[in-house]
């Protein structure tokens, strides 16, 4: 019987929704209740990490760093997206503190700073989805390695994780105006990389 009974539990477990799942591991640290959700998720997690570091040992690494420091962070969830959107911007986070802790002078020699974009951000200016998705997979996948984290982050959770705006504003913690400017100057950023590209 006493054997049944974490069996049963974790069996349980696996019914539950991402945010019943988070609630009770947020509640009860416990390591079974959390092996569940890793069990959900490594393998994106694994996937995103990869999207950064293109190196399969270092994005194993990172897979269980995030992990491990989503156990210490769970409880931060609030619940104001669903946990998947928060889980994978909080993922894309993480692989920006790691490129920029370890990469962060080669970082700021690919990354221009706002102040030097300005004039590229004229008030009529504007990108339109359709001028990111002309541009090849292959072609865009190296421009996303070139521009900025942050960049390459906002454009994945808007159109690689589907996240809306709405949930955007709720993750960044800024508002509507903030996430479209930022879309705006990461696509801007993206089509001029292209232009640059030989063909």
């Amino acid at each position: 019987m006493i054997n049944k009974k974490p069996d049963s539990f974790f069996k349980d477990s696996k019914t539950m929704t991402d945010e019943e799942l988070v609630y009770k591991i947020s509640s009860s640290q416990n390591s079974l209740l959390f092996s569940t959700l890793y069990d959900r998720y490594s393998k994106k997690v694994y996937n995103k990490c990869y999207s950064f570091t293109k190196n399969e040992e270092e994005a194993k690494d990172l897979t269980q760093d995030v992990f491990l420091k989503l156990f210490i962070k769970l409880h931060t969830f609030k619940g104001n997206s669903k946990f998947s959107t928060w889980l994978y911007a909080f993922t894309y986070n993480f692989c920006i503190n790691y490129l920029k802790r370890d990469f962060g002078k080669k970082m700021d020699n690919l990354s221009d700073t706002m102040e030097n974009h300005k004039h590229h951000l004229s008030e009529d200016e504007d990108i339109n989805d359709e001028q990111l998705f002309e541009i090849k997979v292959s072609k865009l996948e190296k421009i996303l390695n070139t521009i900025d984290p942050e960049d390459k982050a906002i454009l994945l959770l808007k159109y690689q994780d589907e996240v809306s705006v709405k949930d955007l504003q709720t993750i960044l913690n800024v508002g509507e105006s903030a996430v479209k400017m930022r879309l705006k100057r990461a696509k801007i950023k993206v089509v001029q990389a292209h232009n640059k590209m030989k063909p």
